[in-house]
């Protein structure tokens, strides 16, 4: 398994995420990937990723990115249909720089977009950042194997794979809310818009 982590600010006038607590946030994903730690940072994203090195050894290290580093990739899981996809999608002229199943995802989300989910098979866990869009997409398998836990706040987006992770940051208040605890406790998750 691996571990993400990130944080999106949604307003343009905020300071680049820092640099310290995506290293922080990486870190505390440790027991998921001992292999290789990276990040990616810009002005408006910051991307951690603790990495389990399984498929790719040599070239799946992430951050990845498509080949004019305009789509950024972590990745949490495996996608069994990557071979099949792959085929498909360098069919349609994209071209590959891995031979890892994260590269996959790349080249389906600039095919097909938010919906490059229905094209895979897998457990997973994602963030995409989509640079000229300044478009943060985040999806996870639809049974959700491969946890991705999110909040919103007024000025950002904060992720990962484990609720701790989340919580050590600095923005997030942590205060249960009983009305969204007890729709859990009633329905088995948390509908809309809680």
């Amino acid at each position: 398994m691996c571990g993400i982590a990130g944080i999106f600010n949604r307003r343009p006038d905020l300071a680049p995420p820092d640099r310290d607590q995506l290293t922080v946030m990486a870190g505390a994903l440790r027991h998921r990937g001992p292999d290789e730690f990276g990040l990616y940072r810009d002005a408006h994203v910051g991307l951690s990723h603790a990495r389990l090195s399984i498929i790719d050894l040599a070239t799946g290290q992430q951050p990845l990115a498509n080949e004019r580093d305009t789509i950024w990739l972590s990745f949490n899981g495996e996608i069994f249909n990557y071979v099949e996809l792959r085929a498909e999608l360098e069919a349609k002229g994209h071209r590959f720089r891995t031979r890892s199943d994260t590269e996959t995802i790349v080249h389906a989300y600039e095919e097909f977009g938010t919906e490059c989910v229905q094209h895979l098979n897998g457990i997973f866990s994602f963030a995409i950042w989509d640079q000229p869009r300044r478009t943060l997409f985040i999806a996870r398998d639809r049974i959700g194997v491969k946890p991705l836990f999110y909040a919103v706040t007024d000025d950002s987006v904060i992720f990962a794979s484990e609720l701790r992770v989340m919580l050590a940051h600095p923005r997030l208040t942590k205060q249960v809310d009983l009305v969204s605890f007890n729709d859990y406790l009633t329905f088995e998750y948390v509908p809309t818009p809680r």
